[in-house]
């Protein structure tokens, strides 16, 4: 049978406990006299953690009474009484206070919520309570388990993040722990409880908050508990308030990226792999967002990336690899926002969800480090083929994506019923049934939230890159963007921006609208003056070029002309000369025409506001991808830079006069 939530399991649990999953963001839990009680589910979250953190001293509270089974976790009233007393006693109130008068009640609550956030099929409170350490650290780290297979319950997960966030701004320990423990729990009681909103306020803006908090200074339960509280209560949801707006500051400054695959081109030593590590940290979960992959010299198809079958044993067995695994990560991070797999269209399953879901879905960052020691083209091919089958469709504030599979079902089907890759790449839990159902039959396809950033070093060892790899990546030449000036090492005066991962894949006038090229027609004008030039040799733009460009102006939302340039001049920079090498033969037209001279005129007319030869590029471009640090209110955050792609066409020139040969890689 096929458990699709919370609920629906509780309902094959033939006990005298009734438990079920509310909408409004409770449990709502029936003993067996019939009586209802409303338990919030962080309550029993609260619990767990608190039984983690405390199982010596509850096990040694345990062991004192008599009647006591063999082992914790075998239900007996007595002892589990005087686990719950220490639990109150020790600051757990709300759901240990209770027990003393549910106590059995509570234990079937608890145990059902571990039981089924462990992947386990059934329960029954005379087997096991699964009151022991493993089964609870295993249930909270499947917390957001509880809430992703319907999105009416859709886990914020944002009490731990927040608990972090203070530590940060300097609260004591204690303080944080209550703030995001029982006080916000109980603001958030309160405004269910009296109906003010229909779900909880963990999902809500930090301007939603701000009325939520305006209309509860009016509420006499809410005045009596602050004031029985010292106020802390309204600190606390002031601080949330604090808490969700510094996120939303961070969300809305990120940078989107045009494409998910980047290529950091630079000498080594500069930091490549440092930037995607620090860019995976701003997620706050870095163990979690961050797969770091060596790539080997040996490595020649996809099956080196992304596993292979094995039968040695004689039994076909999937060989996951840490890159799939990290896949399937992502996807789980997408599910867990409470989006909705849909019906399949043209043989795939698709997500679909309202932009906010997408504000609880973090980039992960896969990071291919020294990429280039492999043929490219080979061991990734699978990925840069899927990844122009990428699909993303707005209506409003609601969106869809889906791609093809990287992982095909058919693959799969060959495994047969007995195969250990649902296990393998952690899906066994029961929440996962309708996620692996698709994945079965319709195959893994990229999540939206992958970024693949491959670090490039170019020498006597490493394998150049084929236009199929180019023109599918935005390719930075590192030392260019994101240059060490030795002058900040110790007190940097610059950093980078944040990235995000692309929330479209074709470019469309309306999402052009908000912009300096409102039409879309100046960069379209803009790239025919680009393609001019090229015309006729192998470095030609097609449809593909001007989507990007056109997605890239989506995604930077330039509001005057040097900003819209300043889209142009990373455009060139990052998918027009990488593109262009060769010899002197291959970069002169059929005309006669050398391409870099004539490309380098075509730019100082088409970038002239960012471009006066007579004043040595003084005229200057906003910096998209860095920003100066702010030490004063005064200050300008808004780094202003030279012209770019100028200046490394004229060093490729200067490299085709020297040498005979040139290319964009440094």
């Amino acid at each position: 049978m096929t458990i699709s939530n919370f609920t629906a399991f509780c309902k094959k649990i033939d006990d005298k406990y009734k438990v079920e999953l509310e909408e409004d963001f409770v449990f709502k839990f029936t003993n067996s006299s019939g009586d209802v009680f409303n338990i919030n589910p962080y309550e029993v979250k609260e619990f767990i953690e608190f039984f983690i953190e405390n199982y010596s001293a509850i096990t040694n509270t345990w062991e004192k009474v008599p009647t006591r089974k063999e082992f914790i976790n075998q239900w007996e009233e007595k002892s589990y009484r005087a686990i719950y007393k220490y639990a109150e006693n020790n600051g757990v109130k709300g759901l240990a206070g209770l027990a003393k008068s549910q106590t059995k009640g509570v234990t079937s609550l608890i145990s059902k919520v571990v039981a089924f956030l462990i992947g386990e099929d059934e329960f029954s409170i005379t087997n096991t309570t699964y009151f022991d350490v493993s089964s609870f650290k295993l249930a909270d780290d499947n917390w957001s388990l509880l809430f992703e297979k319907n999105s009416k319950y859709a886990e914020p997960n944002v009490l731990q993040d927040f608990k972090e966030w203070l530590l940060n701004q300097g609260l004591s320990e204690k303080t944080a722990k209550d703030y995001s423990g029982y006080y916000i729990k109980k603001a958030n009681e309160i405004v269910i409880n009296n109906s003010y909103l229909s779900h909880n306020i963990y999902k809500l803006s930090s301007s939603d908050l701000s009325s939520v908090l305006e209309t509860l200074e009016n509420d006499q339960e809410w005045i009596n508990f602050n004031e029985n509280g010292n106020s802390s209560y309204y600190s606390c949801l002031k601080k949330f308030i604090e808490y969700k707006k510094n996120k939303q500051q961070i969300k809305g400054h990120a940078v989107l990226l045009s494409k998910p695959f980047i290529l950091l081109a630079g000498i080594s030593g500069t930091g490549k792999t440092r930037y995607v590590r620090q860019q995976a940290s701003k997620t706050g979960k870095l163990d979690e967002t961050y797969c770091l992959t060596s790539v080997r010299p040996d490595w020649h198809e996809p099956s080196d990336l992304l596993g292979y079958i094995s039968r040695l044993n004689g039994r076909p067995k999937f060989i996951v690899t840490d890159v799939l695994y990290f896949i399937v990560q992502a996807w789980r991070e997408i599910l867990s926002a409470g989006v909705r797999l849909e019906k399949t269209v043209n043989g795939r399953f698709v997500v679909s969800g309202e932009k906010a879901h997408l504000e609880q879905v973090r980039p992960y960052w896969l990071c291919l480090d020294e990429m280039n020691l492999a043929p490219v083209e080979q061991y990734l091919a699978d990925y840069l083929s899927i990844l122009e089958t990428r699909e993303w469709a707005w209506s409003g504030e609601s969106f869809s994506y889906s791609s093809d599979p990287l992982l095909k079902s058919a693959t799969m089907a060959q495994l047969g019923e007995n195969s250990t890759l649902r296990e393998d790449l952690g899906l066994q839990s029961v929440n996962y049934d309708m996620a692996w159902e698709m994945f079965h039959q319709h195959g893994v396809g990229i999540p939206f939230n992958l970024i693949v950033a491959g670090t490039v070093n170019m020498d006597e060892t490493t394998h150049g890159f084929s236009r199929k790899v180019i023109d599918r990546a935005l390719s930075f030449d590192f030392g260019a963007f994101f240059p060490n000036d030795f002058d900040d090492f110790f007190v940097p005066t610059v950093c980078n921006k944040v990235l995000s991962y692309p929330l479209q894949s074709q470019a469309g006038q309306l999402d052009l609208k908000s912009t300096y090229d409102s039409d879309g027609q100046k960069s379209i004008a803009f790239l025919e003056a680009i393609n001019k030039v090229l015309k006729g040799t192998p470095f030609e733009l097609a449809y593909r070029a001007l989507n990007e460009l056109l997605l890239a102006v989506t995604c930077a939302q330039p509001q005057d002309d040097k900003s819209l340039i300043a889209v142009w001049d990373d455009f060139i920079m990052c998918k027009v000369l990488p593109r262009i090498e060769g010899d002197n033969d291959k970069l002169t037209t059929s005309g006669g025409d050398a391409i870099l001279i004539k490309l380098n005129v075509v730019l100082q007319d088409q970038l002239a506001p960012i471009f006066d030869e007579s004043h040595n590029d003084v005229m200057q471009r906003p910096d998209l991808y860095r920003e100066r640090i702010i030490t004063d209110s005064n200050s300008e955050k808004t780094l202003n830079i030279p012209c770019r792609s100028i200046k490394k066409l004229e060093w490729m020139q200067q490299r085709l006069v020297s040498a005979t040969f040139t290319s964009f890689w440094p």
